[in-house]
């Protein structure tokens, strides 16, 4: 019995990283914060995911669920690299990656902690006065207050499916 647990130890180190959540280059983002957009459309970004003043971000309009993605320049890469290792059509990937890329607008905190939502990615995303800030691992998320309520019962049952199905 304890050879089956040193072989399964031996297994998980061989298989999987770490579970440190944070590294410089590959920050974690957890938790969910309320704020209020300004009248610029300006944001405070939750005080635990920033180190101080032009912090970079790219900001991406999600094309389904109707919410902004927020990641550093590592997140960015590795989703474009996702695209490009996916089994996808040639021609489906360069369309995929200019529309991601073409769409992700570089944002910079300022001595407050805040970024500037594009004004037209805030359209998309319906966002203005009351937002909700969501951690989604390597990015997070910015939602409208209105459309993350509505969200939150699809968001709930498919976590609970989830969480049943791989035993948590």
């Amino acid at each position: 019995m304890g050879n089956c647990g040193e072989k399964w130890r031996e297994y998980l180190i061989r298989n999987f990283e770490p579970m440190t959540p944070e590294t410089p280059d590959r920050p974690f983002y957890s938790g969910t914060f309320e704020r209020t957009l300004d009248a610029k459309n300006r944001v405070a970004v939750p005080a635990a995911w920033v180190s101080g003043e032009d912090v970079e971000f790219f900001v991406v309009p999600h094309p389904v669920d109707g919410q902004l993605m927020v990641m550093p320049q590592a997140e960015l890469r590795a989703t474009e690299q996702q695209i490009k290792d996916s089994g996808i059509a040639p021609h489906e990937k360069r369309m995929a990656i200019r529309q991601f890329l073409g769409a992700a607008h570089r944002v910079l905190t300022d001595k407050q902690g805040r970024i500037l939502i594009p004004d037209t990615h805030a359209a998309s995303a319906g966002i203005s006065g009351e937002i909700v800030f969501v951690g989604a691992g390597g990015r997070f998320e910015i939602w409208s207050k209105d459309r993350h309520s509505a969200n939150q019962p699809a968001t709930l049952e498919a976590y609970k499916r989830v969480t049943f199905e791989i035993g948590l």
